[in-house]
């Protein structure tokens, strides 16, 4: 069985939340169904080992950190999921040469700062049902995210992955990942948004949010990996379009071998985008700034989608761009 079929089958039961919501079955089915697809159809999967890359791209372990000396440029997305991001849109050939194509458009509209690719796999997706672990999350099998690792390897790309906790805490989530982020061209973002554990919110209510404390945990945690492991600095991705979103960012503490991007993530017509940059990215850059493009949502009411010459026209100029 190829990793397409599989995949295909496993789209099926992504959305068997919302059709149990139709339908009237309980959750601990929904969760029950998934996992004994996962443990029928990946187990006969042939994935290929992971083997680490660093040494092919010269880029993967430099002692300083890539920033801000290069310009990330990341698809982001779940390939169970077309709706989620363009990682998930498009066939994975088709998806790594459209990304190519964007990292080519910004090496010529900026030169002087070397643009890279990456693929940002949603690790830890957001649900609207509770699920047997009652946290309105879904962490992705270990097989899918080293799928998607092993893509980013082959085409020498960085690696991220996403957490989206929901009602789940991050000190006990994070950790749940070392066997990934142990390795140097891995790293990590966390979405303030889906973030409800402080309020128990019920999902869809409310938009979440990260205090620096959170922040700090996250930081000190990627510290710790890239002592333990000898690599080189982490970046941490924080996404961004509320003033709520991440509170007390003058207490973020900055650590040597972790770099911090605030992640404009507002959707919309171009100045909009530009309005929420201004007013909840550049007063509290932390230390990086980055910059979220949406394929449909920002042109869906007839807006245009924004260009690298365009966003170039930022101050600070984004050193982490991010196409949903």
């Amino acid at each position: 069985m190829t990793i397409n079929v599989v995949i295909d089958k496993l789209k099926l039961w992504l959305y068997l939340p919302l059709l149990c919501v139709l339908v009237g079955c309980k959750d601990s089915h929904v969760e029950h169904k998934i996992n004994l697809l996962l443990e029928s159809q990946l187990t006969k999967v042939n994935y290929e080992s992971t083997v680490i890359l660093d040494d092919v791209n010269p880029l993967m372990k430099p002692e300083s950190g890539l920033l801000p000396s290069h310009r990330i440029i990341a698809y982001y997305g779940n390939p169970l999921s077309k709706k989620m991001g363009v990682l998930g849109e498009y066939e994975s050939k088709v998806m790594i040469k459209k990304l190519n194509l964007e990292v080519k458009q910004w090496n010529q509209a900026d030169p002087n700062v070397p643009a890279i690719s990456a693929l940002h796999l949603i690790a830890t997706v957001a649900q609207s049902t509770p699920g047997t672990a009652k946290k309105y999350r879904m962490i992705m099998p270990d097989k899918i995210i080293e799928q998607e690792y092993v893509l980013a390897q082959k085409n020498h790309a960085l690696f991220f992955i996403d957490l989206q906790p929901r009602h789940d805490d991050i000190k006990s989530l994070l950790p749940r990942f070392e066997w990934i982020l142990k390795n140097s061209d891995v790293h990590l973002g966390i979405d303030p948004e889906f973030n409800l554990i402080s309020s128990k919110a019920k999902p869809g209510t409310k938009i979440g949010t990260y205090d620096a404390s959170d922040v700090n945990y996250v930081s000190n945690y990627l510290q710790e990996i890239t002592t333990k492991y000898n690599l080189s600095p982490k970046i941490l991705v924080i996404h961004r379009f509320t003033k709520r979103g991440v509170t007390n960012t003058n207490k973020i503490i900055l650590r040597p071998n972790v770099q911090i991007v605030m992640n404009m993530d507002g959707w919309g017509a171009p100045e909009l985008k530009r309005g929420t940059y201004r007013n909840y990215i550049v007063p509290e850059p932390v230390q990086y700034t980055g910059f979220k493009l949406f394929y449909h949502n920002d042109t869906k009411y007839g807006g245009k989608l924004m260009t690298p010459f365009d966003i170039l026209k930022l101050d600070p100029q984004p050193l982490y761009i991010q196409y949903q």
